[in-house]
């Protein structure tokens, strides 16, 4: 089967000026990583011109295997020890007002890296007072002791990913479960009600509109106060096949399932992925 060609509005020119330099330079001194460049985020070079990007914590190396992401797999190295007091220098050094950290998945370490969600947090906001920290959480097996660490921590925006309808998850996330991730963002809410949640997923695996609906109702009845919707592409041949490629008309379409079903703020684009323009996001709700 042909591989369905990427529509020219989905496409982005690669763009290089003195500040995505000063990024990459900083990111680099430091021996950081980031999901701009892991996962071949194609927003990457305006977030870099924003002296922004979104921090991967905690190596490069999954110990999951979903199906359509482009962060390797396997056995991943051990934790550097020193990683939050780079990040939070690297955060001081680009002189950002909004912080974004994620990670791989590490069910193999003994709190599957909660506790380092939990430096990072912490060390940048002692480091960097008045900082704003958003956190893109793996969903620790479900386990509420791990979730409470990273929520103690007082993230301003704790963020879990749905990624995709109930339907699909046996194909696209079969180490995940959707339920689990329902019942960490409503666990979020009941241990602390005050806390801004937010999750994302992709189209285009082959979900239905009816099936994004439901979804939307499921985010708002565990309290989700922020849904992003953005584009599946497919990485590489050995990833999902693209199904389908959305109009803006039909995120337009997505916009209005999401706010029938309640969400405070939705984010809905081909280009859109979990942290685009967080801030701004943040910001408005």
């Amino acid at each position: 089967m042909e591989r369905k060609r990427l529509p020219e509005y989905l496409k982005r020119g690669i763009v290089d000026t003195e500040k995505t330099k000063l990024v990459r330079s900083i990111l680099k001194h430091k021996c950081l990583n980031t999901v701009c460049e892991a996962a071949r985020c194609p927003n990457k070079a305006e977030c870099y011109a924003k002296n922004t990007a979104t921090f991967l914590i905690m190596g490069n190396v999954c110990t999951r295997n979903c199906r359509f992401c482009n962060i390797s797999g396997g056995t991943p190295q051990p934790v550097d020890p020193q990683e939050p007091q780079k990040v939070a220098q690297a955060i001081t050094e680009l002189n950002l007002e909004y912080a974004v950290i994620t990670s791989v998945t590490r069910d193999d370490l003994p709190l599957q890296g909660a506790d380092c969600f939990r430096d990072v947090i912490l060390e940048t906001k002692k480091l960097v007072p008045g900082i704003k920290i958003e956190v893109l959480t793996p969903d620790f097996e479900g386990i509420h002791d791990l979730i409470d660490i990273v929520i103690d921590a007082k993230p301003d925006v704790l963020n879990h990913n749905i990624e995709t309808v109930r339907s699909l998850y046996p194909k696209a996330r079969p180490l995940a479960q959707y339920d689990r991730s329902l019942d960490f963002l409503k666990h979020v809410k009941d241990r602390d009600p005050e806390m801004m949640t937010k999750s994302g997923l992709m189209v285009g695996l082959g979900e239905t509109f009816d099936e994004l609906e439901q979804t939307f109702y499921d985010l708002k009845s565990a309290g989700c106060d922020i849904v992003t919707v953005g584009q599946y592409m497919q990485p590489s041949k050995k990833h999902l096949e693209v199904e389908k490629y959305y109009t803006q008309e039909d995120f337009n379409l997505v916009e209005e399932l999401a706010r029938k079903a309640g969400i405070k703020q939705i984010v809905a684009s081909g280009l859109v992925r979990s942290s685009y323009r967080a801030f701004e996001t943040f910001k408005s709700v």
